[in-house]
C-alpha cells in the first residue's frame, strides 16, 4: 500500500468536487495526490482512431487542468496524474486497494468517458480493501461538464460515525479518530436500536420502559470508544444510543456534518461484493461526504 490519496476523474461536477476535496485531504495527511482517468474503449477497428485520439486529448486536458488547480489551491502539494485502461470499477478498486484513501464522485455523468457513475462508485466501495470517500457536488448545477467554482474541500465540521456495538469495528474507530485529529473536529458516535418485541405492550403503556436498556447501550458504546479516546485525548467526543433506523438517524445527523463515516462488512454473497443497506442509504442521501471503511 502506498501513502497517497487517489481520485477518479471523469470531468463531471461530482468528480471535480471529489478532486478538490481530496486535495485538501492530501494536505492534511501530508501525502501525494494521484489523479486518475480510466479509458474503457477497446483498441479495435470498430472504434475510430479519430475518436480515440480526441478522447485521449480530453483526458490529458482534464488531468492537467485538475492538477494545475490543485497546486494553485495548495502550493507545494505533490500531484501526480495517471491514465489507466480497463474496466473502470476493476481499475479503480485495484487502485483503491493500493492507496491510503480513494475519493470518488458519488454521481458522475460522464465527461471524458463517464466511468464515475453511481454503479461504478458503489462497486468500488463495496469491494475496496481500503477506505473510500464519496463526494457530491454542492449544488445540482455543479453536476455539469464545467468545473464548479466552489467545490467542497475537507470541511472541519463534526464527524458523524455510525457504530454497531455488537460487532468489532476497530478500523472504523481508528479511521474516525485519525480524521478528527487531523481536522481538529469533534466526533459524534451513533448506535441505533429498537425495543425488543418481547417488551410488548409495556412500551406503549410506559414509554420509559426502555430507558434502562438505552442507558445500558450507551454504556457499552462508551466502553467501546474509551481506548481510542485515551489515544486521541484532544478529540472532543459525544456518543449516543438512539432509537430508530440506523440509516435514517445517520442521514438526519449528516445534514450539519463535515463527514459521515460508516463501516462495511464482508458478506459472502453469490453475486460478488455487497454494500449493506445502511451504507447504501447514507451514500445516496447524505449531503456530506461519506467515508466507507471496510471492516474485514
Amino acid at each position: 500500500m502506498t501513502a497517497q490519496v487517489t481520485v477518479g476523474l471523469d470531468g463531471s461536477g461530482e468528480s471535480l468536487a471529489a478532486a478538490r476535496w481530496a486535495a485538501g485531504e492530501a494536505v492534511l495527511r501530508e501525502e501525494p495526490l494521484r489523479l486518475v482517468t480510466v479509458d474503457e474503449w477497446p483498441s479495435v477497428p470498430e472504434v475510430p482512431a479519430s475518436y480515440k485520439s480526441a478522447a485521449a486529448e480530453r483526458a490529458a486536458t482534464l488531468l492537467d487542468e485538475t492538477a494545475e488547480r490543485a497546486t494553485k489551491d495548495h502550493p507545494g502539494l505533490d500531484v501526480r496524474t495517471e491514465r489507466a485502461r480497463g474496466r473502470a470499477a476493476e481499475v479503480l478498486t485495484a487502485l483503491a486497494n493500493g492507496s491510503d484513501l480513494t475519493v470518488l464522485g458519488s454521481r458522475g455523468l460522464g465527461g471524458v468517458r463517464g466511468f464515475v457513475v453511481g454503479s461504478v462508485s458503489l462497486a468500488v466501495v463495496a469491494a475496496a480493501r481500503q477506505p473510500v470517500v464519496l463526494v457530491r457536488a454542492e449544488r445540482p448545477e455543479d453536476a455539469l461538464e464545467d468545473a464548479p467554482e466552489e467545490a467542497p474541500t475537507p470541511a472541519f465540521g463534526r464527524i458523524v460515525v455510525g457504530v454497531d456495538i455488537y460487532h468489532p469495528c476497530e478500523p472504523l474507530l481508528g479511521f474516525a479518530f485519525a480524521e478528527a485529529a487531523r481536522r481538529n473536529a469533534p466526533l459524534r458516535f451513533l448506535h441505533t436500536w429498537t425495543l425488543p418485541a418481547s417488551y410488548g405492550y409495556a412500551s406503549i403503556v410506559d414509554p420509559g420502559v426502555g430507558e434502562q436498556l438505552g442507558e445500558r447501550l450507551e454504556g457499552g458504546l462508551d466502553d467501546l470508544i474509551a481506548p481510542w479516546q485515551k489515544r486521541f485525548p484532544e478529540v472532543p467526543v459525544t456518543a449516543r444510543a438512539v432509537v430508530g433506523s440506523a440509516a435514517y438517524q445517520l442521514v438526519v445527523a449528516s445534514r450539519d456534518a463535515g463527514l459521515v463515516v460508516v463501516g462495511r462488512r464482508a458478506r459472502p454473497v453469490p453475486v460478488g461484493p455487497h454494500l449493506g443497506h445502511v451504507a447504501h442509504a447514507v451514500i445516496h442521501h447524505s449531503p456530506a461526504p461519506v467515508a466507507v471503511v471496510p471492516l474485514g
